[in-house]
This record gives structure tokens, sequence and C-alpha cells, in this order.
């Protein structure tokens, strides 16, 4: 009588098993990483509008906004999704982002801040992105201090290149 294997012998399964540990030790970091650069970017999407107005602001007047209200926004608090605390306008039309310091943010995030500063670039406005968040977390355009969209020009306006995220000019 011939005898069949029935099933997978227990070093075959424990084999399975590290190799899933190892490839969960990889994935679930990369993920966290992941899930806050996302959360990071919802920030500034909700700053777009600010980024704009700012700009806005400087072109139609030549001074830069010191609070939301100057630079037609909402209330700081008004200005919130769900990472984020607040986005404020503060002096020379700084906009301070803040998220919140609770979950659902990621931990890595939680009660930090990202600041976008305007700058006059002959006729346009650059912003520069400084932050107490790890690099990693932000965006290529946002890393070192890096610059972000141009806004206004002549051909373009106020508007046109606030929203952008290129690396201004």
């Amino acid at each position: 009588m011939k005898k069949y294997q029935q099933g997978f012998t227990l070093i075959e399964l424990m084999i399975v098993v590290a190799i899933i540990g190892i490839l969960a030790a990889i994935a679930i970091p990369a993920y966290n990483d992941y899930t806050a650069r996302a959360q990071v970017s919802e920030a500034l999407s909700l700053a777009g509008g600010a980024r704009i107005a700012v700009a806005e602001t400087w072109q139609s007047t030549g001074d830069w906004p010191t609070d939301n209200a100057t630079a037609g926004l909402s209330d700081a608090a008004d200005i919130s999704g769900t990472y984020v605390d607040n986005v404020a306008v503060g002096a020379n039309g700084v906009i301070t982002i803040t998220f919140i310091n609770a979950a659902p943010a990621n931990a890595a995030i939680r009660g930090e801040t990202v600041e976008l500063e305007p700058t006059d670039a002959t006729g346009s406005v650059t912003w520069t992105c400084t932050s107490s968040l790890d690099d990693k977390f932000l965006p290529a355009n946002c890393r070192g201090g890096a610059a972000g969209g141009a806004a206004g020009g002549a051909a373009g306006g106020a508007a046109g290149g606030a929203a952008g995220g290129g690396t201004g000019g």
C-alpha cells in the first residue's frame, strides 16, 4: 500500500510564516510614511486658497496681508480638514498650517506645522516652504525650504500660479 502526503510539513509552514513576517516588517513602515505624506498633501491643498488670497492681496494693494481677514479669508479655525487644525495667515503674508494633535492624524505629523512664506519676485510671488516635519513627509517642492509655485506676473494674474506647486520663479 502506498502512503500519500496529506498536507504541508511543519518546516514548510514555518518558512511561509517567516517570509510573511519579513514582508510585513518592510511594508508597515512604508505604509505609515505613505499615509503621513497623503495627510500632508491634504494640508497643502487646504492652503491653496490662502496662497491665492495672499497673492491677490499683494497684487492689488502692494502689501502683504497680516491675518486671514485682511487676505479676505475665513477665520483660521474655519479652514480645517480631517488632519488639519487650521490655516492661518500671519505677518508678512506667511501662511501657517497646523496639524491636529490627535488621531486620525499620523503620529509623525500630530501638532506639527508647515509655513509658506511669500516673496516678491519682481511682479510675481514665490513661496518658500519651511516645516517642523521630517523632509520625507513633505512634497518634493517643499523639502529643505524649497520654493513653491510662482504667483502673479503680468500675463498670469495673481491666481495663476498661486495654487501651483512648481519650483516657482
